[in-house]
C-alpha cells in the first residue's frame, strides 16, 4: 500500500488525505452527546436520587449519547429547579410505595418542559400503587408525567431484609431495564395501574408505620441513627448523605437533622460503624435490623459516584 501510495500521490493529496484522517480521529474522541447535536438527535435528560446506588444505575442504563444526567440533591444544593430538553425523566427508590422526602419536594419547585416527560421507580419487593402516586404528588405540582413505571431491584431496606440474602436473588433486572427502553424508544404513555387491593394494602402499611402521606418517610437523623466507637473518622457518611447530616467534630462524627431514611450513611459505612438506634415503640424499628453486618451498594456503582451525587459540602 505505501508504495502505490508514494507513486500514485502527490504530496500535496498525501497532506490533505492526512488531515482528513485527523479530524476524523479528533471526531471520534469527542462525546456523542456533542459529535450528534447539528443530526437532529432529540437531548434527554434524567434526574435521579440514589441512596446505594440502584437508581443511578437504573438511570444510566436507560441514558443514551445525548442525556445529561442529573442528580436531584445537587440540584437541591445549586437551587436549579427549570429544566428544559425534547426529552425529561426522573428515577428515584421508592419508600414505603412513596417518593424520598427530597423529590416529593423537589417536584413541587420543578418547571420541566419537555414534549415526553417519565419516571421511573425503582423499589425491592412491594410497589403496590407507587406509580399512582407520584401521578397524583406530580400533576398537583403541576408536571404531568407520560410513562410511569416500577422496576424491581436489590431491596436495601435493613430492618426487613437481608442484604446478603437480597443480593442473590435474580430479579431479571436487564429484562426490565431492555423493557423499559423500548417504551422509552416508542414513546409509550402509559402508568402502571394499581388494583383497589394495592391501595388497600398501601393505607393499610401507612396506618402500621404511623406515617404521614403529605411528608412519607421524614425522620430525624439522630432518633434513629448512631455513630459507635468502630468509627475511624472516613468522613463518608458526611459526603454520602443527600441533606448533609453527618458531621465530622473534634469529638467525632455527629448526625442531626431532617432525614430521609435513604440509609446512604448506614449502607455506605466502611467500617458498620452507623447502626440504627434502639427503638422498640417505633412499629418500623421495633426489630432492629436483620442482618447487622450485611451492606449494599450497587455493584456497578462506586462510592465516589454515590459522592458526587450526593455530597452537600462545597469543594
Amino acid at each position: 500500500m505505501d508504495k502505490v501510495q508514494n507513486k500514485g500521490m502527490s504530496r500535496r493529496d498525501a497532506l490533505k488525505r492526512m488531515g482528513a484522517f485527523v479530524a476524523g480521529a479528533a471526531a471520534m474522541s469527542v462525546p456523542a452527546a456533542l459529535t450528534s447535536c447539528g443530526e437532529g438527535r432529540k437531548r434527554r435528560i434524567i434526574l435521579y436520587f440514589t441512596a446505594t446506588g440502584n437508581s443511578l444505575y437504573i438511570a444510566r442504563q436507560l441514558a443514551d449519547e445525548t442525556t445529561e444526567l442529573l442528580s436531584i440533591p445537587q440540584m437541591v444544593k445549586l437551587g436549579r429547579h427549570n429544566f428544559e430538553a425534547d426529552e425529561i425523566g426522573i428515577v428515584y427508590p421508592i419508600y414505603g410505595h412513596m417518593p424520598p422526602n427530597m423529590v416529593r419536594n423537589f417536584i413541587k419547585q420543578a418547571k420541566i418542559r419537555a414534549g415526553y416527560k417519565f419516571a421511573v421507580l425503582t423499589y425491592g419487593m412491594l410497589d403496590f400503587n407507587a406509580a399512582e402516586l407520584w401521578d397524583g404528588i406530580s400533576r398537583k405540582a403541576g408536571t404531568e408525567f407520560d410513562y410511569i413505571n416500577t422496576l424491581m431491584m436489590v431491596d436495601n431496606w435493613l430492618p426487613g431484609f437481608d442484604m446478603n440474602e437480597q443480593m442473590k436473588m435474580d430479579k431479571h433486572i436487564p429484562e426490565q431495564v431492555e423493557k423499559v427502553r423500548a417504551d422509552l424508544r416508542q414513546h409509550r404513555k402509559w402508568i402502571k395501574p394499581a388494583t383497589a387491593e394495592d391501595r388497600r394494602s398501601h393505607d393499610r402499611f401507612m396506618l402500621f408505620a404511623r406515617l404521614d402521606p403529605e411528608v412519607g418517610f421524614l425522620k430525624q437523623s439522630e432518633r434513629y441513627f448512631q455513630v459507635t466507637d468502630a468509627c475511624i473518622g472516613c468522613a463518608i457518611c458526611s459526603e454520602v448523605c443527600p441533606r448533609g447530616n453527618y458531621k465530622l467534630t473534634s469529638t467525632g462524627v455527629k448526625t442531626e437533622g431532617s432525614c430521609d431514611f435513604c440509609f446512604a450513611c448506614i449502607h455506605n459505612c466502611p467500617q458498620k460503624a452507623i447502626r440504627f438506634q434502639s427503638l422498640p415503640d417505633d412499629p418500623l424499628m421495633a426489630r432492629g435490623e436483620i442482618n447487622p453486618n450485611a451492606r449494599y451498594r450497587n455493584e456497578h456503582v462506586s462510592l465516589w459516584s454515590i459522592k458526587e451525587s450526593n455530597r452537600q459540602m462545597n469543594g
